[in-house]
């Protein structure tokens, strides 16, 4: 009898693996044939923004109201000693939108008044205020990133510029800390490689020898990837491309690729009053929102590869890290403290490793968000009246797909919370509605994309900027300019 027991626990094992093993393939297959339905896949093309804060659905106590409308391509807010707002407009946009960007005080019946207006090189990606000035990360997609410094006359200095920003991310944060201006610099490419991926963002072909630069000394392995090659007329030429190398050139076996400062996919550091370049972390892919922690420790939010290029990588959902000075993150062979060569996209084979050796094993971080939210800036309260004291709020701008992979609903679109010491994140802010998605996919006047957050002083409040439409068409992305929000929160019963 007992001999049976042990013969029947083992064959109900068995069946159990061969089921599972056979809902994996049924559902890896289904993931193939489906189409992707991205919140920016839209059915029809707006033609305006509806704005309805009844669509919103908030946490009981909790409410929300428009403060400024109508404007372009908003990325960040932050506040003076008396609390008042500025938003900064970015002046580009993915879609290859070049404007001015532009630093507006918002007065308080939401319109807004010019401070500083800026050359095209933007996206500006953040702001901060701190000792009567503000401090801007200029995106830099034409002339190379920068970090502005700007007195409330409009009066500006650069305090950095030359900043490897030509490529697929730019140029974020900024934070300041003990006298620091903390920013973070995304990398050129998805993974490590120039692809056709980057002739369709646009700059490879203003910048031929444009790639990603290691912040210090790193083995190589001697990959090459090979494509059309859209540099030249001739429609059989191929280009072979090797990592951190320039589009149509190899690496050899053995090879050390220098490091620099500036690099890519790092966070560094300067004084604000100007002086040397420090670096701070390296080894992230696009280090987007940056903030000071009510206990003075810096968080920082990931946003992960996509499934696109020569060297594409599934399933990564976005990461917030703590950030621990002279540390190696990971990129472009790790997506937290998991290695990517051992995820397998759907019908190809798992990347191969890019580094030859690793100068450590990546930390772990503090939180995963969802594959493709393009989780992106981040604010802690810090208001115990407000609710949620001590936790990160984190504005998440929803997936691009299908330019970034597929997805097979919306993903992101929404403000979420995270409580720092478990890594539990919880939806704050989101549409009301079955599904989740944007206002226009979910045709009502809701959050579209939520692409920063910001608790104004007092920490009494937080302010949501919305970017605005975009959708994804099949020529890549279209933003809508005048579409911007800019949102409020408060508890009513504080």
């Amino acid at each position: 009898m007992t001999t049976f027991l042990v013969n029947s626990n083992l064959m109900k094992g068995h069946l159990n693996i061969i089921l599972f093993l056979g809902i994996l393939f049924l559902v890896s297959g289904c993931y193939r044939i489906m189409s992707s339905d991205g919140g920016g896949q839209l059915s029809y093309d707006p033609d305006r923004r509806n704005i309805d804060p009844a669509d919103v659905l908030l946490p009981e106590g909790y409410e929300i109201e428009v403060v400024a409308r109508d404007l372009t391509f908003p990325t960040a807010v932050t506040f003076d000693e008396q609390g008042t707002p500025y938003v900064i407009e970015a002046g580009y946009s993915y879609g290859e939108v070049f404007l001015e960007p532009k630093l507006l005080r918002v007065e308080p019946d939401g319109s807004r008044t010019t401070i500083f207006t800026g050359e095209i090189n933007g996206p500006w990606n953040g702001v901060t205020y701190y000792n009567e000035h503000f401090f801007i990360s200029e995106g830099g997609e034409l002339k190379g990133g920068k970090i502005l410094k700007v007195n409330k006359e409009g009066e500006a200095e650069v305090l950095v510029d030359g900043l490897p920003s030509l490529g697929d991310h730019h140029t974020n944060g900024p934070v300041i800390k003990e006298g620091y201006v903390y920013f973070g610099q995304g990398t050129a490419t998805n993974s490590g490689v120039v692809g056709l991926d980057n002739a369709e963002f646009g700059w490879l072909y203003r910048y031929e020898d444009f790639h990603d630069i290691p912040c210090k000394d790193i083995l190589v392995n001697p990959l090459t990837f090979e494509t059309e090659n859209v540099l030249t007329d001739a429609s059989d030429d191929i280009a072979v491309t090797g990592p951190f190398s320039p589009y149509n050139k190899t690496v050899e076996p053995n090879q050390v690729i220098e490091g620099a400062l500036p690099c890519t996919g790092a966070i560094m550091r300067i004084p604000v009053d100007g002086g040397d370049l420090e670096l701070v972390a390296w080894g992230f892919r696009n280090p987007y929102g940056m903030a000071v922690a009510p206990d003075g420790e810096i968080y920082i939010t990931q946003n992960s590869y996509d499934v696109r290029g020569s060297r594409p990588v599934w399933g990564t959902g976005d990461l917030l890290w703590k950030l621990e000075k002279n540390r190696w993150y990971g990129w472009p062979d790790y997506n937290g403290s998991h290695k990517i060569t051992n995820l397998e996209v759907p019908g190809k084979d798992s990347p191969a490793p890019v580094m030859a050796q690793y100068p450590e094993e990546p930390p772990h971080p503090v939180a995963t968000f969802g594959v493709h939210s393009s989780s992106n800036g981040i604010s802690f309260s810090t208001n115990k009246n407000f609710g949620f004291n001590g936790q990160a709020f984190v504005a998440q701008f929803g997936d691009m797909a299908p330019g970034v992979g597929k997805v097979l609903a919306p993903v992101g679109f929404k403000v979420v919370r995270v409580d720092v010491d478990s890594g539990i994140v919880e939806e704050f802010a989101v549409n009301k509605a079955v599904k989740n998605g944007p206002a226009t996919w979910l045709k009502s006047g809701g959050l579209e994309r939520p692409v920063s957050v910001s608790f104004n002083p007092s920490g009494d409040a937080l302010y949501i900027v919305d970017f605005g439409i975009m959708t994804m068409t099949d020529k890549g992305p279209n933003p809508m300019k005048k579409s911007g929000v800019i949102w409020k929160v408060t508890k009513q019963d504080q």
